[in-house]
């Protein structure tokens, strides 16, 4: 049975919030590793000054890349049965903000996890952990609440309309 109009948006926004865990991998391993060099991915506990200990954390970098790449890879195919799908309310706005959500939640999991627990690395290496370590959480927890707040807006008016 085919509903009549779209009831959901749990499927879209599942697959963007995926693909803004893989997007948001992207930003911190191409922005923060590569074009910066602020720090990689073992530079806390391996430094770069030797070529051992560069090309070290390039295979970490690269290992982590391709762990981003099979995120976002899962992401695209969850959109894709999400849109195929007749019950699913299809929103850019809801969409948009699941990916805002996912980014976020990347940059909370890993500031917690690789800066401060693990202390593999920090935002700025130089500095060691400093304040803008927990800049880059606040902005996990920033881009979090805005795209929850777009996604229930979106939700909030399918179910009054």
């Amino acid at each position: 049975m085919t509903p009549d109009r779209a009831t959901t948006t749990a499927p879209l926004t599942t697959a963007g919030m995926v693909l803004g865990i893989g997007m948001g991998g992207f930003v911190d391993g191409i922005l923060f590793h590569q074009i910066l060099q602020l720090h990689n991915m073992l530079s806390a506990r391996i430094p770069t000054d030797t070529l051992v200990g560069a090309k070290t954390n390039m295979v970490w970098d690269g290992l982590f890349h391709a762990l981003v790449w099979i995120t976002t890879a899962g992401g695209v195919v969850l959109l894709w049965r999400a849109v195929t799908r007749a019950d699913v309310l299809l929103s850019g706005r809801a969409l948009f903000g699941s990916c805002l959500f996912g980014f976020g939640l990347f940059n909370l999991v890993e500031g917690v996890v690789e800066h401060h627990l693990l202390a593999l690395h920090h935002v700025y290496e130089r500095l060691g952990e400093s304040v803008w370590d927990y800049l880059f959480l606040a902005s996990g927890v920033a881009l979090m609440l805005t795209g929850w707040l777009m996604v229930r807006e979106v939700r909030a008016r399918a179910t009054s309309g």
